[in-house]
């Protein structure tokens, strides 16, 4: 009997012995555990990252969306070449193309994707969504018209960042203000924009208020903007340029022909008008791209996610004038626009 007793001790004493040491080992796993999420989280925030910027065309206002858009990452600690390895590519204004890129970025596991353009975000989110890569976008006229963005704002998945909307009415009152005889405005466009489309909507809604007819002429490609623009110039007071990215990269052909003709041309942004249009009631894109670095950079941190964050505007537009290209068509801007320019221009800079 003092036998059993004395076994059943031991074999008590032992349980007791190896229950403290398990319970010793986990105890000393879940600090470690914790201890290496912590170390994980703050290598995050100190760590280093990588995005990939894919840009559809090749003109100012989306090179200064890009310039904004790492100024604005570097105002918030990430910089390019410290913590931050950017790719970029352009897209040329090539759909298929805008895919590959994005497609490339993705296979080089990039923290994040953006893409600057309506149809370089459209790609970037595509391509995004499969791969599990948060997207940011900047220059997008209509995110909602684009399906990135929900009728209230909020983003249709991982997915977020600026819009461009053109101040349509304050450009119609300014071209009122500078033609006080026009009576037609020409708008070119390209047929597979939906940000074009969804624009000239707007302008015909607003420019009978003004005393105005909009006659537009649609295009597919670059090829295309000679003959269009040849037809459009014969129909109409003057020309409102979008931020039609096809049409764009085309505006000095476009500007060639009005200036011959003395149609004055109107732009959309600052770029438009340093390169040869009378004025603009435009949007600064350094700025709009410094508002989307500062975005992703609350995705890069992990302070938000792109779904947490509606895509945002920039609400003010400004006057700029090229006082050279309104001299060449006898045109005289008016003080009380030229009193508030954010940027008069006295030449026309070579494109």
């Amino acid at each position: 009997m003092k036998k059993a007793m004395m076994t059943l001790m031991m074999a008590a004493a032992a349980a007791t012995l190896l229950a403290g040491c398990s319970s010793s080992e986990g105890g000393n796993a879940a600090g470690t555990t914790a201890a290496a999420s912590a170390d994980t989280a703050a290598g995050a925030a100190e760590g280093s990252y990588t995005i990939g910027i894919g840009q559809y065309a090749a003109h100012g206002s989306l090179d200064n969306c890009r310039e904004g858009f790492l100024e604005g990452l570097a105002e918030e600690g990430f910089v390019e070449g410290e913590n931050l390895t950017v790719l970029y590519e352009n897209a040329q204004a090539d759909g298929s193309i805008a895919s590959q890129i994005a497609t490339n970025f993705a296979s080089q596991k990039v923290d994040l994707l953006c893409g600057i353009a309506t149809p370089m975000a459209q790609s970037a989110y595509g391509v995004g969504r499969r791969n599990d890569i948060p997207v940011i976008y900047t220059a997008v006229t209509d995110p909602v018209a684009a399906e990135l963005a929900n009728a209230d704002g909020t983003p249709v998945g991982e997915v977020t960042g600026t819009s461009d909307k053109l101040p349509v009415e304050e450009q119609l009152e300014m071209i009122r203000a500078i033609l006080p005889d026009a009576k037609t405005i020409g708008i070119l466009y390209t047929t597979s924009e939906v940000n074009s489309i969804s624009t000239i909507e707007e302008y015909k809604a607003a420019a009978p208020d003004y005393g105005f007819e909009i006659v537009e002429t649609g295009i597919s490609t670059t090829a295309d903007v000679p003959l269009a623009a040849d037809a459009l110039l014969g129909q109409v007071d003057c020309l409102s340029n979008l931020t039609d990215n096809t049409v764009v990269a085309s505006l000095p052909v476009i500007l060639d022909k009005a200036n011959a003709l003395g149609i004055p041309v109107f732009g959309s942004e600052i770029e438009q008008v340093r390169i040869g249009c009378v004025a603009s009631m435009g949007l600064d894109y350094i700025e709009l791209g410094r508002q989307t670095g500062r975005m992703a950079a609350a995705i890069l941190s992990g302070e938000k996610k792109a779904s947490e964050m509606n895509y945002e505007i920039i609400e003010e537009a400004s006057f700029y004038g090229n006082t050279a290209a309104a001299e060449a068509l006898g045109i005289t801007l008016p003080e009380e626009l030229t009193a508030s320019a954010a940027e008069l221009f006295t030449e026309i800079a070579a494109e």
